[in-house]
């Protein structure tokens, strides 16, 4: 069968780029249908898309409990088997368009794609060497980003009369096709199976790839990497205000409709496949704490214009500019990978996803309350988060590894086994 899978798709590199590709099928297709179903089909306002997304973030918080599967699952097996709960789930959305409903069908995707997403960075970190991780990142970003580029293209054409009422807003054409409009449940299904199908791919094809070291399979914190747990944690609570309440905005107060955001996401997508490869270089020549420091000021100005905007040009100028800041998050894996003890890479990676669903399972419950009251308070409070994430990039030593995490401690042997 190799020798019809293509050389770039071959190796423990080309399994995860592929995963990395279907994952994003589905998990897109779910995002960018979401706030336009929710509302059209289930009457969602902004407390009951604040409940769901703090749904969604469950399993992300519980994803520690993937370490306590590995000594009876391999880590391989596992990635496949969540991959393939995340397609069922999102070809269920759509058959169910009702408020427990959508619950039900959010935590069984949700949980196949954090768990998914947990052993994805373990077998990174642990089969991609340190020279060339950020590279490899930015080409798994790079795969994603064309996979979600590819059911946007899905998603246009089965919402073609959408379309059609775009281009004829903007450019006055008429078409003599307009209403075509496939839906909402053969998009969930079909980019529900496609990830179904490459689960089962990948198990069937891909041997068993193992990394230098064997892992720990036990649940820990270890002071030292405090650095890395705090930026985990302000990432995953500055994350859902895009997320979620980014998202809604452009809905909700600029009228937004599915092919608009979805032209949106396009945007976003295809810078990404250009500035993907160019940030892994980038990464590697200025370092994660000034690829950091630049994200973080980027992100504090983009969540203070949010708060400001009436503007729907500029708010839709913001929300690109916000979504390129996420490539970013790389130098934060990286970094992680740079100090670590090679034996905690599986178990830190389930850990960490836990860390960064603390906040996550919580803001868009609490703030969706507050964005009832008043919406540009939920960007400033993103603002102040981007200050606190800044100070702490700033405690990012210029050359870290074991034994110099941190800037506030000196940099230190490491032990050696006794003679």
């Amino acid at each position: 069968m190799s020798r019809y899978v293509p050389a770039f798709l071959q190796g423990p590199r080309g399994m995860l780029i592929l995963m990395a590709f279907a994952m994003a099928v589905s998990m897109n297709a779910w995002f960018a249908l979401l706030n336009n179903f929710v509302v059209e089909r289930a009457a969602f306002t902004g407390k009951e898309i604040g409940f769901l997304q703090s749904i969604r973030e469950i399993p992300g918080f519980l994803s520690f409990a993937a370490v306590l599967l590995l000594p009876f699952i391999r880590e391989q097996n596992l990635a496949f088997l969540s991959l393939a709960m995340l397609g069922i789930g999102t070809a269920l959305t759509g058959y169910f368009p009702t408020e427990f409903g959508l619950y039900a069908t959010t935590l069984l995707m949700s949980t196949g794609y954090h768990y998914y997403e947990t052993m994805n960075q373990s077998l990174t970190l642990q089969l991609i060497d340190k020279k060339s991780a950020a590279v490899h990142l930015a080409s798994q970003m790079k795969a994603a980003s064309l996979g979600t580029l590819a059911i946007f293209v899905v998603i246009m054409i089965c919402f073609y009369e959408k379309l059609m009422l775009v281009v004829q807003a903007f450019f006055g054409v008429e078409d003599p096709f307009l209403g075509f409009n496939l839906g909402y449940v053969p998009l969930y299904v079909g980019a529900g199976l496609f990830t179904l199908a490459v689960a089962v791919f990948c198990r069937a094809y891909y041997p068993f790839y193992e990394g230098p070291e064997l892992q720990t399979k036990t649940l820990f914190l270890r002071s030292r990497y405090w650095l890395y747990y705090a930026l985990t944690f302000m990432g995953g609570a500055r994350r859902q205000i895009f997320m979620v309440f980014a998202a809604f905005l452009m809905v909700e107060k600029f009228g937004y409709d599915v092919t608009a955001i979805t032209l949106l996401y396009m945007i976003n997508l295809i810078a990404n496949i250009f500035i993907a490869p160019t940030l892994g270089r980038l990464i590697r020549r200025f370092g994660e704490r000034n690829t950091l420091i630049f994200e973080y000021v980027g992100l504090i100005c983009v969540f203070t214009g949010y708060a400001f905007v009436d503007d729907h040009i500029v708010a839709a100028a913001l929300y690109v500019i916000d979504h390129l800041f996420f490539a970013f998050a790389i130098s934060i894996k990286t970094y992680f990978q740079k100090i670590a003890a090679p034996k905690d890479i599986a178990s830190t990676a389930g850990v960490s996803f836990t860390i960064n669903h603390i906040a996550a399972v919580g803001i868009p419950a609490a703030f969706g309350f507050i964005w009832l009251g008043n919406p540009s308070l939920v960007f400033f409070i993103g603002a102040g988060m981007a200050v606190i994430s800044l100070l702490l990039a700033l405690l990012i030593p210029r050359d870290p590894r074991e034994g110099n995490e941190t800037t506030l401690s000196a940099s230190r042997p490491l032990a050696q086994p006794a003679e």
